[in-house]
């Protein structure tokens, strides 16, 4: 799993986390927010400007996730993941 403590921000206990993003021709994620839920869930928050028309995301905002760290080719970060 994660050590999300670097990721969270502890006045609201939200953490930045990746979202992978389907059928984008080339492996794709997306920065967003997730509210901690305790025993290491999440939920998903949406961004601001999050459109299901054109993004399609793994994860649906407002679903519970856990995070793990992913290691990709600019560097590890937290990504959602089913529980």
């Amino acid at each position: 799993m994660c050590d999300c403590t670097k990721a969270m921000d502890s006045s609201s206990n939200k953490a930045r986390v990746y979202v992978r993003l389907l059928n984008e021709g080339t492996e794709v994620f997306r920065p967003t927010l997730a509210a901690e839920l305790g025993e290491g869930l999440f939920k998903l928050i949406a961004t601001p400007d999050y459109d299901p028309e054109n993004e399609e995301w793994e994860i649906l905002p407002n679903a519970t996730v856990r995070i793990k760290t992913h290691h990709g080719p600019s560097g590890a970060f937290p990504l959602a993941v089913e529980p």
